[in-house]
């Protein structure tokens, strides 16, 4: 049985709070004037109160309300895949599953809190919501939601992916979003960055900079993140619980589980349940998070008090971060090219619960050909960085001649990125090797900042 479906009345009604569980608390986030730590109505202005609610609660699970549900049986539940090409391609001993999140209307796992975030903001009249987007998979998705809701969308755009993908930004449009290149001159935060660097490629946390900036100004608007925070987090795990459903049919029950990290909502969307398996029930499941080689802030970065944007209006989190002037190289997978990791996936790593890896893009890109060739399916790029370390680890295990069982989160197709494997295949991608002064540049700037 190559593939894996549950029947829709067996979606899960609930998603998992891994607060709950974790043996440290995370450290609180700071306000950015004060230092202190931030309370709920420090948040007010950004979020609607039921999802600063979920951001502090430690609840073990919260109930994803019905018209959610009504909205994510759309194309939920997705197919967890047995990938026996792949396997026989590799000539490995080991069993590779996916769980392909590319069904849903976005083409990414960032549907599922897109609506659940979408729905909170109309719950309390929220008539706009304003947000950033990497490569568009998320921006794509808030306007898919938003949509649904009624409720108008702006997005601000990382400039390189708006120019390096433009139907992107069309499939944003026909959601009803409206999108902007970032850094713009429509904000303060983006004229300042232009002045600076006038040709700079943008960044997720400029974006975020100016989402911020414009949503704080009217009363009736509110701004979105589509990953990073706690409450994101939580919402992506209805992919993990999905799957330890799927798991028990197939007969068989993962030794490795793998996801790309650019925030951290793909990772811990199919991770988080099987780690609540290994801190309750004494399961050893390897959870890897797989960053790019060109943006490592898990591998190579440190854990402190950091800005999750550009410009320092976010409240000051606990995370790995290169710092928040770090400017990723120019990749593809613009949705892994962000300078910090959620809070609650830099303390899991710091308590080593969870792995991390950097891999260079061409490996990447590479696999992500391998993958469709065997599979059928183009991986979006930032796939392409889970498809990666799974080929590695399949191939130890045949080295090692052991029959692992590896679990991986297709989180998205590529068919809106194919100039990224046109470039490949032309040989315009490069790998990108940072150097000491260039990691620790961003880094250093955070000298001032409290410590933890």
């Amino acid at each position: 049985m190559n593939k894996i479906n549950l029947e829709e009345k067996d979606m899960p009604k609930y998603w998992y709070n891994i607060q709950a569980d974790m043996p440290n608390p995370t450290l609180p986030p700071l306000h950015p004037g004060t230092k202190q730590p931030v309370g709920p109505q420090d948040l007010a202005p950004l979020f609607p109160m039921e999802l600063i609610k979920q951001d502090v609660s430690k609840e073990r699970f919260i109930e994803i309300p019905e018209e959610v549900q009504n909205i994510y049986k759309i194309w939920r539940p997705t197919p967890l895949f047995r990938a026996k090409r792949l396997e026989k391609m590799l000539d490995t001993p080991a069993k590779i599953y996916y769980k392909y999140e590319g069904v849903s209307p976005s083409g990414s796992h960032k549907t599922n809190t897109a609506v659940a975030q979408a729905y909170y903001n109309k719950q309390e009249g929220v008539k706009k919501i304003i947000t950033e987007t990497g490569a568009g998979q998320w921006g794509t998705a808030l306007s898919y939601a938003c949509n649904m809701f009624g409720i108008e969308c702006d997005i601000y755009m990382v400039r390189i992916s708006y120019d390096q993908k433009p139907y992107r930004k069309a499939i944003m449009n026909s959601f009803g979003g409206h999108v902007y290149s970032s850094p713009s001159n429509r904000t303060k935060a983006g004229r300042d960055i232009i002045e600076k660097d006038p040709q700079t490629s943008g960044s997720l946390g400029i974006a975020i900079s100016e989402a911020i900036e414009c949503a704080v100004q009217e009363e009736t608007t509110k701004y979105a993140l589509g990953s990073v925070l706690n409450h994101v987090l939580m919402h992506q795990t209805i992919i993990g619980e999905e799957c330890l459903k799927q798991m028990e049919i197939a007969g068989d029950y993962p030794d490795i589980v793998i996801a790309p990290l650019g925030g951290g909502s793909n990772f811990a969307g199919i991770s988080f349940p099987f780690l609540r398996e290994n801190i309750q029930k004494g399961k050893k499941v390897r959870c890897i998070a797989v960053e790019p080689a060109s943006c490592p802030k898990l591998t190579k970065g440190e854990f402190r008090y950091d800005f999750g944007d550009s410009a320092g209006y976010t409240p000051l989190l606990p995370m790995y971060t290169l710092g928040h002037n770090f400017r990723p190289a120019a990749i593809h997978a613009g949705g892994l090219r962000y300078h910090g990791a959620s809070v609650l996936c830099s303390q899991l790593l710091r308590d080593k619960l969870i792995e991390a890896v950097a891999i260079q893009q061409l490996e990447c890109f590479e696999a992500g050909i391998i993958f469709a060739k065997s599979e059928g399916i183009m991986p979006a790029p930032e796939a392409n960085h889970a498809i990666a370390q799974v080929i590695r680890e399949a191939k130890k295990a045949k080295e090692e001649g052991s029959s692992k069982t590896i679990l991986f989160n297709l989180c998205g197709h590529g068919h809106l990125d194919m100039q990224a494997y046109q470039d490949y295949f032309d040989g315009k991608l490069k790998d990108h090797f940072l150097n000491e002064e260039e990691l620790k540049s961003g880094i250093k700037e955070l000298a001032d900042y409290p410590s933890v």
